[in-house]
């Protein structure tokens, strides 16, 4: 189970609206600045002061973040932070922070894991809500979880990277192609003379 292998916590619980403070160091991760792709897009995410009492548990890099609400409870690595001026963060209320806690666990593979389909059908069963789905936390603790030797988790890990930039290239030759199409079809109309 994942609770055996790591530590679980809510996101950071914002009251409300999540105040946007433009000279802020610390940014909030939220559902919206997590990409098709599962990476955070660090330049959409939102600066802020963290009030009330409460340890704000900035991320780290080898944080995962899972999504609780939606049709998909996607996992997501923190990774560095890249962004200009901030240099710590948060997660959104609507997010599980993970945090591995044994050392022959790799996050790379954990995040792909638990992004497959038999954890995926896992939280579909398990979540609750007729309109907007969600899982509580422990389903998450009690999600089933294989974890084979470090070599293969490497390798799995750099089998996942390579396909998601494959991914990344197909989509951009697939966007081009559409381009060139739509300049082609604009062409022609401008080009033709009215009633032709």
């Amino acid at each position: 189970m994942l609770k055996h292998i790591a530590d679980i916590s809510a996101g950071y619980p914002f009251r409300g609206k999540i105040p946007e403070v433009m000279d802020s160091s610390v940014l909030v991760i939220q559902m919206k600045d997590i990409s098709s792709d599962t990476h955070i897009v660090w330049d959409s995410c939102t600066p802020t002061t963290l009030t009330g009492k409460r340890d704000p548990g900035f991320l780290l890099p080898s944080d995962i973040l899972v999504a609780a609400r939606g049709n998909h409870n996607y996992a997501v690595q923190v990774g560095d932070i890249l962004h200009a001026d901030c240099n710590q963060a948060v997660a959104a209320p609507h997010f599980f922070v993970v945090r591995i806690k044994q050392q022959n666990v790799l996050p790379e593979f954990l995040v792909w894991l638990l992004n497959q389909a038999p954890c995926q059908r896992y939280f579909e069963q398990n979540a609750e809500g007729s309109m907007a789905k969600s899982i509580r936390r422990n389903v998450l603790d009690a999600t089933p979880i294989v974890i084979p030797s470090l070599a293969k988790q490497h390798t799995i890990a750099a089998m996942a990277s390579t396909l998601r930039a494959e991914q990344t290239l197909l989509q951009e030759l697939i966007n081009n192609g559409e381009r060139l199409m739509n300049t082609l079809a604009t062409d022609l109309f401008t080009n033709m003379e009215v009633g032709q």
